[in-house]
């Protein structure tokens, strides 16, 4: 059983009542009477017991002592906690004090002293005290605070009610303060911190989060010892709307030009400060209707001064345009430091200074440091290059390299972002003359100090390019949309390698391609290549190009990593298109339901094109593919080949001369012959030609080749079996302004001569363009106008010029 005995002149009260969110499993037994709830008030003297043997799980107890300074005079001096012999549960002492406002009240604290926390934080301990100021009828919660900090003492304005929070088990036997009586301060309260060494505190506002009285006015005076340095940071802050007046801190700042220095709260802070100071909050008139909310939480850090303090160091940015510079804490901005780490500060003057400072181009700035390891600060600059007009931009060439005024700062660079804008219709081209570019991919990984990472970016679609590398084989990438170009540094080589940056920017015209890439292997080196947006997949609808180049001693072997795309399209087809850049290749062309093609030479520059689709489900178009270098072989069949191909080709000749020379003694007329299974029918529309060919003739042929008429003799010269005719194949080509040039003529084993006076076979009857030959009668040669008349009956079998071989003479 427990004993509670209340003086009446202590005007005590002790409330014992189930804790919130607790079912009744256990209950209070006092004077035979079963309850919930016991109330003690001053002058009893009651004994209970528990029906349980854990009370501290179902029940929580109030003592709370009111005190009338007002009417009688105050119990100055420590306040105990009283009355003794309570039962052990989670309890709470409330000392309600109440005071004129033209008398202050003054609560300070033992050592460890007090410390400030944010609403639902809780204490180490599970022992909290809260403050909250009684101004007429007017309540204010100064702050909840824990043991173990830096404030000592809390001085208000009017009545106070102090709240001494208890965990059941605690073994604090005092309440660790003491009331003193201060004449009026003129203020809502005053919060004073003392600071020993290098510290960091965290303070707010009262009534936060919710808001500053309307027009109220409040002080923290910090004690800082006169070998130290103290700087004020806001985190968190807002401010509400102002009828009259403004909103303002104001610090007093001991030997000061100036006090009080005045700010906004959105300023930054005094940093760097020698010894104590004090700093105000002021509140406004608040609009009625719309009053806002004024709050504030800032921290203040102590630390010793620095020696390289006074070290300041140029960062001249006047003839710079479109860059920002921002020095900050390494893991910024995804890391917010703890308030209890050691800070590294950035100072643009000597009373400025910030965790993080941003440099704005147009400008010069002497920046010094009071970090004592600087190697936790970091550099991150981003510069903008805009184009408006293609016709003055494509003309420029940009250096996408870091600034010298950067790279000599004892910072280390993070990141420098260069966000490349161009209008409609203008595209952008990075370039790498000397070092070139290597793509980072899984079997061929960068080792340099720094690398590019490679956005392009549009509103609707983003594609991650790639991550990128000096000392590859990529020469060249375009791209239609806006770029974002990130270089990132790895470790502190950069510093040596900076000296040797090589890109390049330019606009160019627009291009094809969402992207393409110029790629030039070194020789005997396998050179990886992999789409955009890696791992993740090629967006829908989007076309990727590579360009390879290829010496002409050597030959390219192409390999893809995989045999298949591995998608499925909803909407239109996935390709692969492979082509050499040469007259007459062909195309090897895959879809996505298609194996792709085995590892293959290629002898010339040829490009490598890849069109996505729309995936079903989460499938995504994801490839890669190698190249190769080596030397050509020489092939000894290719040689013998050759040769035996001078050779027949010189018995050809021999033969000729030969046939003519018997010719010109014989004098046989010229002869044409005609091979009518032959398709003489030229593709292309009607009319093609402004004047017909029914008209001018240009399409009669008036002599052909005596290689053509005495073809049999190459059977005799050499044994070979002439050719059976060949059947003309129709031209599938572009047809251009010219027409394409006339089907040739087949060589056959017998010819038979033709008599002067012979017909030729009819025609096929198929269109009006055909080609047909002239014949001569006997002892004249026909003018058709497509040829000059030779003198003397001279009439060799001599071909035309070889404009009208190709059909150009009109």
């Amino acid at each position: 059983s427990y004993t509670v005995s209340l003086r009446a002149a202590d005007n005590i009260t002790v409330t014992i009542k189930l804790r919130p969110g607790v079912s009744r499993g256990c209950q209070i037994r006092a004077k035979n009477v079963i309850r919930s709830e016991l109330k003690i008030k001053p002058g009893e003297n009651l004994t209970f017991t528990f029906t349980c043997s854990t009370p501290e799980k179902y029940f929580i107890m109030e003592i709370q002592k009111n005190i009338d300074c007002v009417l009688g005079p105050c119990p100055f001096g420590d306040v105990r906690l009283y009355p003794s012999g309570l039962p052990h549960l989670n309890r709470t002492f409330i000392w309600d004090v109440k005071a004129s406002t033209k008398a202050g009240l003054e609560l300070q604290f033992s050592t460890p002293w007090l410390r400030q926390i944010e609403p639902g934080e809780t204490c180490p301990d599970f022992v909290s005290y809260n403050i909250n100021s009684c101004i007429d009828k007017a309540t204010v919660n100064i702050g909840t605070f824990c043991r173990n900090g830096s404030v000592s003492r809390v001085k208000l304005l009017g009545g106070v009610i102090m709240s001494l929070h208890l965990p059941w088990d605690s073994p604090l036997t005092t309440s660790g303060f003491s009331i003193a009586n201060r004449a009026s301060i003129k203020r809502l309260c005053i919060i004073e911190s003392i600071l020993k060494g290098e510290s960091s505190i965290t303070l707010m506002s009262p009534n936060y989060p919710l808001g500053f009285p309307e027009d109220e006015l409040m002080t923290w005076q910090f004690v800082v010892p006169s070998n130290m340095r103290a700087s004020v940071f806001f985190h968190n802050y807002s401010l509400s709307n102002c009828e009259r007046k403004e909103e303002r801190v104001e610090y007093y700042i001991p030997g000061s030009p100036s006090n009080p220095e005045v700010f906004k709260l959105s300023d930054s802070q005094p940093a760097n400060i020698a010894g104590s100071f004090n700093l105000s909050l002021q509140g406004c008139d608040q609009d009625a209707q719309n009053p806002g909310i004024l709050r504030l939480l800032f921290q203040v850090v102590v630390q010793h001064p620095q020696v390289d303090e006074n070290v300041t160091h140029l960062v001249d940015l006047s003839k710079e345009r479109n860059m920002t510079v921002t020095i900050h804490f390494e893991g910024w901005p995804s890391r917010i430091p703890l308030m209890s780490e050691p800070m590294c500060l950035i100072c643009k003057d000597p009373r400025t200074c910030d965790r993080v400072l941003t440099l704005v181009s147009g400008a010069v700035y002497k920046i010094s440091f009071l970090c004592k390891d600087l190697s936790r600060l970091r550099i991150t600059a981003e510069k903008g290059i805009s184009c408006v007009d293609l016709w003055r931009c494509q003309r420029k060439i940009y250096s996408l390299s870091v600034p010298n005024i950067i790279t000599q700062l004892p910072i280390r660079l993070h990141k420098f972002i260069w966000r490349l804008l161009a209008p409609d219709l203008v595209n952008i081209e990075i370039t790498s003359p000397s070092l070139k570019l290597q793509q980072h991919v899984p079997e061929q990984r960068c080792n340099t100090s720094y690398s590019y990472s490679v956005v392009s970016a549009t509103p609707e679609m983003e594609l991650n390019v790639g991550v990128f590398c000096p000392g590859g084989s990529i020469e060249k990438i375009q791209m239609r949309n806006n770029i974002t170009i990130s270089l990132k540094t790895f470790g502190k080589g950069f510093l040596n390698e900076s000296n040797h940056q090589d890109l390049k920017m330019s606009f160019v015209p627009h291009i094809k391609d969402e992207c393409t890439f110029t790629v030039s292997p070194e020789p005997k080196a396998k050179v990886y290549l992999q789409t955009p947006n890696w791992p993740y997949g090629l967006p829908p609808y989007v076309s990727i190009s590579w360009y390879v180049i290829v010496p002409s001693k050597q030959v390219a072997r192409l390999g893809f990593s995989k045999d298949r795309m591995g998608i499925v399209c909803e909407t239109g087809r996935a390709y692969l298109n492979v082509k050499e850049e040469t007259l007459g290749a062909e195309e090897t062309v895959r879809r996505e339901d298609e194996l792709l093609p085995q590892p293959r030479n290629m002898y010339h520059d040829f490009w490598v094109n890849i069109s996505n689709c729309k995936p079903v489900d989460r499938t995504q178009l994801t490839l890669q593919f190698w190249v190769t270098l080596a030397d050509k072989q020489i092939d000894l069949g290719v040689i013998l080949a050759v040769v035996a191909g001078a050779g027949v080709l010189m018995a050809i000749g021999l033969t000729v001369c030969c046939v003519k020379k018997k010719k010109k003694k014989s004098q046989n007329p010229m002869v044409g012959v005609y091979n009518a299974d032959v398709n003489t029918q030229v593709p292309g529309k009607k009319g093609f030609f402004t004047k017909g060919r029914k008209n001018n003739e240009s399409h009669v042929y008036a002599v052909i080749d005596e290689a053509m008429v005495y073809g049999h003799l190459l059977k005799e010269s050499n044994g070979l079996v002439a050719p059976e005719v060949d059947v003309y194949r129709p031209f599938d080509g572009p047809v251009g302004s010219l027409p394409p040039s006339p089907p040739p003529l087949s060589f056959r084993k017998d010819i038979k001569h033709s008599s002067d006076t012979e017909e030729p076979p009819p025609l096929m009857d198929t269109d009006h363009d055909t080609y047909t030959f002239a014949h001569q009668k006997s002892g004249q040669l026909e003018d058709n106008g497509d040829t000059t008349e030779k003198s003397s009956g001279d009439m060799g079998m001599s071909l035309l010029e070889n404009k009208e071989q190709d059909g150009l003479v009109e």
